[in-house]
Parts: C-alpha cells; sequence; structure tokens
C-alpha cells in the first residue's frame, strides 16, 4: 500500500486512509480484542461495509497510523465531527493489532493528531469518550493533558458487567506537546 507523511513523528507518521488497506481493517474490526475497547463488539464488519466507510473518511481529517520503520500498517485515527464555528472537535483512535498495542505508538498519533488540530485546524477543544475498563487508553489520554469532564454510569454492558463511558477533553492552552514545532519553525522562519 501507498502511504504518504502528512505529519510524522518518531516512531509513527499520519498518512491520509488508502480505502485499499479495507481488508486489513475488516480484519481488526471483527476480532474481539478491538471491538470490545471501541464499543461495537455486537456489529459484524463486512469487507464492502469497511471500504465504503473508508472511502468516506479519507475525505475529511481521518488518517491511517503508519510505523515510520517499516511503513506498517498500524491503525487509524482522526477527527469525528468537527465544529468550525464553535472550534471543538471529538476524535477517535485504533490500534488493530494487540502486538502493537502499548508501545507508544497511539500516545504518539494523537499527540500528532492533536498538533495539527491546536495549530493548523485551530480548534480550541478536543474531546474523546473512553470506557472505564480501558485502562491504558486512559493513561495515555492523560499523559497527552485531557482531563476528565464527565462520565456516564453503568452505560455500557459486556459480558454481563456494566462499566462507565468516561468523557475527556483537551484545551489547547493546556496542549503542551512540541512534536511538530521544528517543521512550523523550519517553513515560518
Amino acid at each position: 500500500m501507498k502511504y504518504f507523511k502528512k505529519l510524522v513523528g518518531r516512531k509513527v507518521y499520519l498518512s491520509p486512509i488508502n480505502p485499499a488497506d479495507y481488508e486489513k481493517y475488516c480484519e481488526w474490526f471483527n476480532h474481539l480484542n478491538t471491538t470490545i475497547l471501541l464499543g461495537f463488539a455486537t456489529s459484524n464488519v463486512t469487507l464492502q461495509g469497511e471500504k465504503e466507510s473508508l472511502e468516506k473518511l479519507s475525505k475529511d481529517h481521518n488518517y491511517a497510523i503508519i510505523k515510520l520503520n517499516g511503513d506498517i500498517l498500524l491503525g487509524k485515527c482522526g477527527f469525528n465531527v468537527i465544529n468550525h464555528i464553535h472550534r471543538t472537535a471529538t476524535i477517535s483512535i485504533s490500534i488493530g493489532d494487540t502486538s502493537n498495542r502499548g508501545k507508544g505508538y497511539g500516545t504518539e498519533a494523537l499527540e500528532l493528531l492533536l498538533y495539527y488540530g491546536f495549530k493548523i485546524l485551530n480548534l480550541n477543544n478536543i474531546m474523546l469518550e473512553v470506557y472505564s475498563f480501558n485502562k491504558p487508553a486512559l493513561r495515555s489520554y492523560e499523559k497527552l493533558g485531557f482531563k476528565v469532564f464527565g462520565s456516564r454510569t453503568s452505560s455500557f454492558l459486556i459480558n454481563g458487567e456494566y462499566h462507565d463511558t468516561i468523557y475527556m477533553e483537551l484545551l489547547k492552552k493546556d496542549f503542551t506537546s512540541n512534536i511538530l514545532a521544528e517543521v512550523f519553525n523550519n517553513i515560518i522562519s
């Protein structure tokens, strides 16, 4: 597959989504170890459905997460909803293969996406949702500066147990990363 280095970090880069990757995404999004975390374990993801979904996502600010060393597809992240008038957005992320989780790829991908959102798209407030049982994701989001602003109690039932949906947000003024600052400084200087 062909990828383009739109936003480049230390371990990963973000590339516009390539709809030709639909089979890999379909494989990931039919595996319980991914779909439970994302909240759609009860859905069947078909090849045709995933291809159509990726074609739609590729037209907006949604990106494939690519491992810098080897150009390996790791997952996707992007803006689900952007409101340019109020300068708000909702984001999401998924790392497909369990072997690629816990290595900092997702955190860095979100850091790149947040920098882009705050510095290029001029957003002021970016939020996300996460389930209370997803402790690694919660730690990653907190590391980036996200703060909990609310929760919906016992809103997700899986395996006979209820879990909360946690709502987190990050304001532009609280985002401290300089991950792409050098690129900006070289262009603008």
